[in-house]
């Protein structure tokens, strides 16, 4: 626009605001006493019409906390895990990294409450849209599974002890500290209604929705322990199913992208961390195309790593992934895994070659394009714990900074009762691998932050 067209512009609006002051008799007041088109009022999500807003806000909150920006819970829980670690400065990070979570972290914090957000907004909307709309089944239920996967999540990334307070707009409830069983046992429960919303539908949204919460119930019934139930969950799901997130330039990067690849990053893909880490870089694309990466120039935030790893997998503003059919396929193998005998693991193993070359997705920036992986050599492991580190090994690159390997982590102490230190980053942090000096702590999962005890119920992590 050139010089005189903002003049004329400007002239245009001045005009314009006399106009409506001598229409309304020189009343200040009437001029500022407009609507704005941005705010969504109370009034206004308590009718049929705010049903699909609040519907695109619940998934808009879940996609910000899971992984939306830089910190999200699949950068947060990389970093725990032994996915990524931190190219850093701020502490933050780094002892997420080092293992030695603490109550006070801001960084970690903000992505505490994204993830409380998305889970009592998802909460809200389903009691709202009830009583709104309520034919509009497919809907809620697709607000139950987001619900459930905010809940599973809550107890997978952070220390026993989640709360999970309430409001309704004017009061709030504070919620008691719930044991990380309780919250499984919770987040299946509400995976259940969303299938009972969906009921017989099978148009593409229903079945979104119906396969993404079997999937989540299968999980949250992994990290309980109940092996077969969650076999039978699962039962029926596509092996070429993918639940995304999505981004785009008007609302969020791609979390993966911000943290791990863009310019100086905060966040490094790392192999073999810490002893006890899976090589995810020691792959090649070609030898493993669950695994997308290259070799770069970059230089991480802190300048201490260079020649930082790019991951490939996900585009500044591509879709994320939350599941996909793959991990229907393994829980009903780890189900499987559960008969300690021979023919058991030779039937599983060979599964395990079946669904590399099944075409399974892995989503990110190559879609739903079908993947397929060379079949591993040799044989099968002969005994139970071997198998179920193929198993998890297996899981590992399937779902390769998607937001599951703390879980998986966290399960192989819970549910099989590994020691910490065979499974988690462990040792020295040596100077060329890790961002501080020093040892390893023992944290296996993130701490509740400080600003929880503003509930008089929640007085720390339980564990």
């Amino acid at each position: 626009m050139s010089v005189f067209s903002k003049a004329r512009s400007r002239a245009y609006a001045a005009a314009a605001l006399a106009i409506g002051a001598a229409a309304v008799g020189c009343n200040k007041d009437a001029i500022t006493q407009v609507t704005d088109p941005d705010i969504f009022n109370t009034a206004d999500y308590n009718t049929p019409a705010g049903a699909t807003p609040l519907r695109i806000g619940v998934i808009a909150n879940f996609t910000t906390a899971f992984d939306g920006g830089t910190d999200s819970y699949v950068t947060m829980s990389g970093n725990l895990a032994d996915e990524m670690l931190a190219s850093d400065t701020f502490d933050g990070r780094l002892t997420i990294n080092a293992r030695n979570s603490a109550e006070v972290n801001s960084e970690m914090e903000a992505v505490y409450r994204n993830m409380q957000r998305a889970r009592s907004g998802a909460a809200r909307a389903a009691a709202i849209i009830a009583t709104t709309t309520p034919d509009s089944t497919v809907n809620r239920g697709e607000l139950y599974m987001y619900l459930g996967y905010s809940e599973m999540l809550l107890g997978e990334g952070w220390c026993s002890g989640v709360p999970f307070s309430s409001e309704d707009g004017q009061t709030q409830t504070f919620g008691d500290p719930l044991p990380t069983d309780e919250i499984m046992a919770r987040a299946a429960a509400h995976f259940d209604t969303a299938l009972t919303l969906v009921g017989a539908a099978t148009t593409p949204a229903a079945l979104r929705v119906k396969y993404g919460a079997q999937i989540g119930k299968g999980r949250a019934l992994l990290n309980r322990g109940q092996f077969a139930q969650a076999a039978t969950a699962v039962s029926g799901v596509p092996t070429s199913y993918l639940l995304n997130t999505g981004h785009s330039a008007n609302s969020s990067t791609n979390g993966q992208w911000s943290g791990t690849t863009s310019g100086n990053s905060r966040y490094k893909l790392v192999s073999g961390e810490g002893g006890n880490g899976l090589p995810f870089l020691g792959q090649t694309f070609a030898q493993d195309a669950r695994i997308e990466w290259s070799a770069s120039t970059r230089v991480g935030f802190s300048g201490q790593f260079t020649q930082l790893p790019n991951q490939n997998k996900f585009s500044q503003y591509g879709d994320g992934v939350v599941t996909t059919g793959a991990e229907a396929r393994l829980i009903e193998l780890e189900a499987q895994l559960q008969t300690d005998d021979q023919p058991t693991r030779d039937a599983v193993f060979a599964s395990l070659n079946t669904l590399r070359t099944s075409g399974a997705p892995i989503g990110g920036r190559t879609g739903a394009t079908a993947v397929t992986v060379p079949a591993m050599g040799g044989s099968a492991p002969t005994t139970k714990a071997a198998a179920i580190d193929l198993l998890y090994k297996e899981r590992g690159f399937w779902f390769w900074i998607t937001g599951h390997r703390l879980g998986d982590m966290r399960r192989l102490i819970t549910v099989y009762q590994r020691d910490a230190e065979t499974v988690f980053p462990t040792g020295p942090m040596a100077t060329a691998t890790s961002p501080i000096p020093g040892n390893y702590g023992t944290s296996t999962s993130v701490t509740i932050p400080f600003s929880e005890r503003n509930n008089p119920k929640f007085q720390g992590c339980l564990d």
